[in-house]
């Protein structure tokens, strides 16, 4: 699976309800801020920060084909974890992404506000050639930014290096974040669940939009050695439509 995919089909989401009028009123451009989590929690939970990542989405509207941009952003966080056949792998993630808000005239035009955790997580299935059976399991209520959300816990069947691996999936509905809105995603193979479900509790009420890009340690696909930025573990990827023609590196588990 594709690293941005998430956060591109969000994205996409949006800028496909936003486009309409932007250009019209000279709002072509919209950037967030990254967002991320407090150093310690990080060290609480094992969880490193290796990319923010920046994810532009460009679509050309009206009949002057004016080009909009949204810039969003996805900063990423591993775990090494042992997985069962597979042994140490960074297969536990962390993802904090944030889309800018944008309102006209007091109402807010970026669709990904006003979606549930369902929506979302369809967004997720639309995007994802290598996940598949996706079930809701279960809602709870987290705070996130001084801000009452819904957590849901979704199960999946994903494939890591060629293996079909049960994985867990919590995604909160967004919150606002100074001038943008945030959605927090959360993976961990399904047998770790007693270990990692508290870690992401931890991890999203530990948000913060102060993040420093230095923190980044760059990651690993492999998990083996914690050197290398990208990697290819043979499992099935499928490139996103997100505007951006990347060809990123493919970990498998919604990294």
């Amino acid at each position: 699976m594709n690293r941005r995919s998430v956060i591109a089909g969000l994205g996409v989401a949006g800028l496909a309800s936003l486009s309409g009028c932007l250009g019209l009123i000279g709002m072509a451009e919209h950037e967030s801020s990254p967002a991320g989590v407090e150093a310690a929690a990080r060290e609480e939970t094992g969880y490193e920060q290796t990319e923010i990542e920046e994810l532009p989405i460009e679509r050309d509207v009206g009949p002057t084909n004016e080009t909009v941009t949204v810039l969003n952003h996805m900063t990423k966080h591993e775990k090494q974890v042992s997985i069962l056949g597979l042994g140490e792998r960074r297969a536990a993630i962390y993802n904090v992404l944030t889309t800018p808000q944008v309102s006209i005239f007091g109402r807010e035009l970026n669709p990904v506000g006003e979606m549930s955790t369902q929506e979302l997580i369809d967004l997720v299935r639309s995007n994802y050639d290598g996940i598949n059976d996706i079930s809701h399991e279960e809602d709870s209520d987290v705070t996130i930014l001084d801000q009452s959300t819904t957590q849901s816990r979704f199960t999946a069947d994903a494939t890591f290096d060629g293996q079909e691996l049960a994985v867990d999936i919590h995604i909160t509905e967004a919150v606002e974040a100074d001038d943008d809105l945030l959605v927090t995603i959360g993976v961990y193979p399904q047998d770790l669940q007693s270990q990692e479900r508290p870690n992401i509790t931890t991890l999203t009420e530990s948000v913060t939009t102060d993040v420093d890009p230095d923190d980044s340690s760059g990651g690993s696909g492999d998990g083996g050695n914690g050197g290398s930025n990208e990697s290819d573990d043979g499992s099935d990827a499928d490139k996103s439509d997100d505007g951006s023609g990347d060809n990123e590196s493919d970990d498998g588990v919604l990294g």
